[in-house]
């Protein structure tokens, strides 16, 4: 399961602030003009914003899998000598990456770069 990503953000705005917010003023407004049900009214608000919480969980552990595949490149890092070795390599050619609102990278600590 995943999301795009206007839906993710409205999914987790919805989790976040808005049910919790909905539920705590509905307890205290029930509490103050004796509104019915309030109990099972934020118990329903409660369960249903957990069971959003899980779904917005996986859809973060989908992307996140997809996104490292589909990175803009990876920043190979070498740690092994006395100077540390940095290196990028880029997935996409580096005329597209100012087209990008955000640019993507993996990074790879255990990488071997001093034989290149």
């Amino acid at each position: 399961m995943k999301f795009d990503t206007k839906t993710y953000d409205f999914l987790k705005l919805l989790a976040q602030i808005l049910l919790p917010g909905f539920g705590t003023c509905y307890a205290a407004v029930a509490l103050i003009w004796g509104l019915p049900y309030p109990e099972q009214i934020v118990a329903t608000i409660v369960a249903l914003d957990t069971f959003l919480g899980i779904i917005l969980g996986i859809s973060t552990a989908v992307y996140n899998k997809t996104e490292a595949a589909a990175s803009d490149g990876t920043l190979k890092i070498d740690t092994s000598s006395p100077t540390d070795i940095y290196r990028f390599e880029m997935n996409v050619p580096l005329s597209e990456l100012g087209d990008k609102k955000l640019v993507t990278l993996v990074v790879d600590k255990k990488a071997d770069l001093s034989q290149k």
